[in-house]
């Protein structure tokens, strides 16, 4: 499968996760989605390796009744959902990175 499509498909997969934290009564910004290293000094924002150079990783920050939500287990219901949409999905909060979505 071409890295587009997998881009697509990961794209796809991203929106059913928000619509399902907007129908629990949450909310959602974007975090990062997508990095590339800094052309003048060559690092990486997160790990070489990151799903987020490949656009198949975002973080997003999630909020309730206005506050915003950081711990790990915060995100646990929207991990075990973005989990069970595709078998290669993988949630952050397994690595101790909660608000991290990708796809393997």
């Amino acid at each position: 499968m071409s890295i587009r499509r997998k881009q697509s498909e990961f794209a796809y997969a991203v929106s059913l996760l928000i619509l399902h934290a907007y129908q629990l009564g949450y909310e959602i910004t974007f975090g990062d989605a997508w990095s590339n290293p800094c052309p003048i000094c060559k690092f990486f924002i997160h790990k070489k390796d990151s799903k987020h150079k490949d656009r198949l990783a975002i973080d997003l920050n999630l909020f309730k009744d206005g506050n915003y939500l950081s711990k790990t287990d915060d995100h646990s219901f929207l991990g075990l959902y973005w989990e069970s949409i595709h078998p290669k999905n993988r949630w952050g909060g397994r690595f101790d990175d909660g608000n991290h979505y990708e796809r393997r």
